[in-house]
This record gives structure tokens, C-alpha cells and sequence, in this order.
């Protein structure tokens, strides 16, 4: 399992509704493969940007994308009390949920566990590049407030 360190901030839209897709660095991906979903779940999105981010991450680290993927999740702690976690994954484990995205012939994987989906499902990943700074930004409707930092936030 290799560890890769990446900016990850909270949007300051958290607590609206999914942002209109203008508002996002690009438009969203389409999975090419994804958990079956119920009625209550909407799933994790993936902007284009974002896509192109992990993949390059991904080279750089030697995680093979038919293998290995982007690990998503949520751990306890920060100061809003939960946190995101965002690394590289070697496999999925037994009972994640597994999306897959395809971008100019190559695939890349998003594991997310049982229990981070709770609070991440309806989420959108996205990667923003301006002056001020460069990371992956959470944009998470299940969120009611985030710190200043932006790294963590209340469901």
C-alpha cells in the first residue's frame, strides 16, 4: 500500500446542493463501471480535471489503474470533527464500493469502504489549479459546515 501526500480541501459550498456543473474546474466523468446503487444512493462523481490528477499521481507512484486506484474515505478527527482521507490502494478490499473511469484508454479506480460512503455518497472530486493553491477539492452535500482549513467538516 503506498501513501501519496495530496492537497485536499473542503469546498465552501458544502452545505448547498450539488454545484451546477459551470462551477466545476470540468465536466463530470462518466463511470464506466460503478456499485449498483439504491434509491437513497447517488453515488461519487469525478470531474475530468480530477481524473487527469490521479492518473498522473498514479504513474508517478508505479499503482497500476487495472490493479490499484484512489482510496477515498473518512476518518474521525479535525476540527469539525471528521476528516477526509484521500491515498493509494493496491487492491480494493472485500467490501468496498468500486468505481471505474476511463480517460484516453486508461482506467483509473476509486475505492471508497462501507462506512465512508455513508458521508461521502453524492460527492463530487474535483481538482482546482488557481494562483492561491492546487488540490483536490471535496464537494460534499453532507456536509453542514466545514473548519477554516477547509480539510475537515460536520455531517
Amino acid at each position: 500500500m503506498s501513501t501519496v501526500s495530496i492537497s485536499s480541501t473542503t469546498s465552501n459550498a458544502m452545505s448547498a446542493p450539488a454545484p451546477e456543473e459551470q462551477k466545476l474546474s470540468s465536466p463530470l466523468a462518466t463511470a464506466v463501471a460503478a456499485p449498483e446503487l439504491n434509491a437513497k444512493a447517488t453515488g461519487i462523481s469525478v470531474t475530468e480535471k480530477a481524473i487527469r490528477r490521479v492518473r498522473a499521481a498514479m504513474h508517478k507512484e508505479g499503482i497500476s489503474g487495472t490493479d490499484g486506484g484512489l482510496r477515498l474515505g473518512v476518518t474521525g478527527g479535525g476540527c469539525s470533527g471528521l476528516s477526509y482521507s484521500i491515498r493509494f490502494d493496491t487492491r480494493p478490499r472485500e467490501r468496498d464500493r468500486v468505481w471505474e473511469f476511463e480517460q484516453d484508454s486508461e482506467r483509473v479506480r476509486i475505492f471508497v469502504d462501507p462506512k465512508s460512503f455513508i458521508y461521502l455518497n453524492g460527492m463530487i472530486l474535483d481538482f482546482e489549479e488557481t494562483l492561491m493553491r492546487q488540490g483536490f477539492n471535496f464537494i460534499n452535500p453532507n456536509s453542514q459546515k466545514s473548519c477554516g482549513c477547509g480539510s475537515s467538516f460536520t455531517a
